[in-house]
């Protein structure tokens, strides 16, 4: 397997994220709006957001993304990091990409002066949850919703 590079998005990138982001969605079993990805899109390049993407490249093709998000604790002084949504090609999974993927977010997280990165995943999310296993703790929250 070649080296991986991680780094964050660009506008150039739209046309490689947006396949792995409907991915994701395929995945997850959901398809959220065209315009929601757009505005999702835009928040990514704007520095005075607190949302961030980024790719992982491999041979000169986009094979992850991950997000994650920046918010205030009553906790801590810090912020907290949400990584809100991790995808790997389906045909490379296994391989070290996710953990690669968490990893970069663990450092953008440090670099920020974040107390915490958290995240949630389904239940019968098997295979993620055993890297999840290996590289975080289990908080012992059940999340609960309400949708407006």
């Amino acid at each position: 397997m070649s080296k991986l590079d991680i780094r964050a998005v660009s506008a150039a990138d739209h046309a490689n994220w947006l396949p792995l982001w409907q991915a994701y969605q395929r995945f997850y079993k959901t398809e959220i709006a065209a315009e929601t990805s757009t505005i999702t899109w835009q928040r990514f390049l704007d520095p005075a957001e607190p949302m961030h993407a980024a790719l992982a490249w491999q041979d000169g093709h986009a094979v992850a993304l991950v997000h994650w998000i920046f918010h205030r604790s009553c906790w801590t002084s810090g912020d907290y990091c949400y990584l809100q949504d991790l995808y790997v090609d389906e045909n490379l999974r296994g391989g070290g990409i996710g953990r690669q993927m968490i990893e970069h977010v663990y450092a953008q997280a440090r670099a920020a002066g974040a107390s915490r990165v958290h995240w949630l995943t389904q239940e019968d999310n098997y295979a993620g949850r055993q890297l999840y296993d290996r590289i975080a703790d289990r908080s012992g929250f059940i999340q609960y919703r309400k949708l407006f």
